[in-house]
This record gives structure tokens, sequence and C-alpha cells, in this order.
């Protein structure tokens, strides 16, 4: 486990940026407890420093995880974010998409959401910016990109997609052996 590099950093908060904004400040400098961006096997974590302290006792081999996975590096130096950084999305989001009952499964499976299945959209949501996907009941199911912005869902037709798919809570049973 080792700290990102300038590089590496700047993909993860670039990446973090489309959705949460702002926020990112709040994200690493917390007032309860620091907590600090990790790197273990391509894969990200988002850990509290007491706790990162005290793993320094163990092997880099036979440490499996540590703290919150948000996401993974690809080899070209592209950040992906994994279904693991939907907490920290839910509580910074800046805009949000609820869908319908009857599309919630329909997302769930892996598919876009469109414009039959949207139930409510935040204002002044611009198209190709991150979205965290609620339930009507505002249970988080995912997240993914706006196809269109607000003005121009109310203008498309049912067929036309309004969320491209990124992640989704179902993802912890189909990508088990992965996860």
């Amino acid at each position: 486990m080792r700290p990102l590099t300038e590089e590496e950093t700047k993909a993860v908060f670039e990446k973090l940026f489309k959705f949460i904004g702002k926020n990112i400040k709040s994200l690493i400098e917390r007032s309860d407890e620091p907590y600090c961006l990790r790197l273990h096997k391509n894969r990200v974590y988002y850990v509290r420093e007491a706790l990162m302290k005290r793993a320094t006792n163990v092997a880099r081999e036979k440490l499996v995880s540590l703290g919150q996975c948000i996401g993974k590096l690809t080899h070209s130096g592209k950040f992906i974010l994994t279904i693991g950084v939907l907490d920290i999305l839910t509580a910074h989001a800046k805009h949000k998409v609820w869908v319908k009952p009857s599309a919630e499964m329909q997302f769930l499976y892996g598919n876009n959401v469109v414009k039959s299945g949207l139930g409510r959209i935040t204002e002044n949501t611009p198209a190709y910016t991150g979205v965290v996907v609620y339930s009507m009941s505002d249970v988080p199911l995912g997240f993914g990109v706006t196809g269109k912005s607000t003005s121009e869902c109310r203008k498309m037709d049912p067929g036309g997609i309004v969320v491209f798919h990124q992640s989704d809570v179902g993802e912890y049973l189909r990508h088990e052996e992965e996860l």
C-alpha cells in the first residue's frame, strides 16, 4: 500500500469532481478524523490515517485490502469508480436522479435510465455530468453520467437515454468473484 503519485491523484480527483464538485476538499480534510487515499494492487482505497498507520506492520503481500475501495486505476492511467464509492457519492452529490419503481430493476441489471423510467431529476443538471441514481424511496441504487441536461430531458421522447449506467448495487452479485 503506497500513496498515490501526482498523476494518479489528479486522475482520481478529476473523476470525483464530476460527481461531487468542490466537496472533494471535505472528503480528505474531515473535521472528525483525517482520511487519505492509498493504492494497493491497482485499487484506490479511502482509508482513515490512523488505520493506515497501523497497517504498516502488515507485509504488502499479505494485505488483501484496507479501508474502502473507491475505484481502480487501469494500466493506461485512467481511473474507474467502483460501486464501493456509492456511499461517499450519496453524501456529497450535487446532482441526483430518481427512477420509477418500474425502471429500478432495469438499472440494477446494468441498463441505462431512459426517459420513461425517470421519476425526478435535480434542477439545472448539465449534460454529461455525474449523477447518483436513487429509487423513489430515496435508496441509492448506483451512479452514472447524464446524457441530456434537465431542460433537454423535458423535451425528449420516452425512449431517449437520460443517464448512462456506470455502476449499480447489483454489481455485488454480477461480479462477485472479482470484488
